[in-house]
């Protein structure tokens, strides 16, 4: 079942239970999915699509709770959290930092470089989706240093 079936499936669920954040945050996936189908890409939808999809929504989200808590809006941040949390399931399974560090470690004594330039692209595609890009970005930036 692809994302978009699953995704109906589970909205129908969501509005039948009336579970009004989830069913808000799915249809904003919906809309976002439905926007790359009508953007003119000329293919159907892949896996690939859907993580950058899903991971573009945790990423607006998580700098909306930074903007939020700044202003003094708990709620607001709040709701984002939960928002997150409802993404997340249909994320692939978030690795530990230590697992990561270990990959990094591995990518980078095969790439036999010390250059972020050269590393980072290896790093993201093994890591994408598995883990934040901002402390993949942190965690490569200290085993190059």
């Amino acid at each position: 079942m692809g994302l978009r079936d699953k995704l109906n499936e589970d909205l129908k669920n969501a509005m039948k239970s009336g579970d009004k954040l989830r069913t808000e945050t799915l249809r904003m996936l919906r809309a976002q999915i439905l926007e790359f189908e009508k953007s003119g890409a000329g293919r159907e939808m892949n896996a690939d699509d859907d993580m950058k999809i899903l991971l573009s929504s945790v990423k607006k989200r998580r700098d909306s709770i930074e903007m939020y808590e700044k202003a003094n809006r708990k709620d607001l941040a709040n709701k984002e959290i939960a928002e997150i949390a409802i993404v997340q399931e249909y994320l692939p399974k978030q690795m530990s930092a230590g697992e990561a560090e270990m990959i990094i470690v591995k990518i980078i004594a095969e790439a036999g470089s010390k250059e972020l330039s050269k590393v980072m692209p290896l790093v993201m595609k093994e890591l994408k989706g598995k883990l934040d890009g901002k402390l993949i970005n942190e965690i490569v930036k200290q085993k190059i240093a």
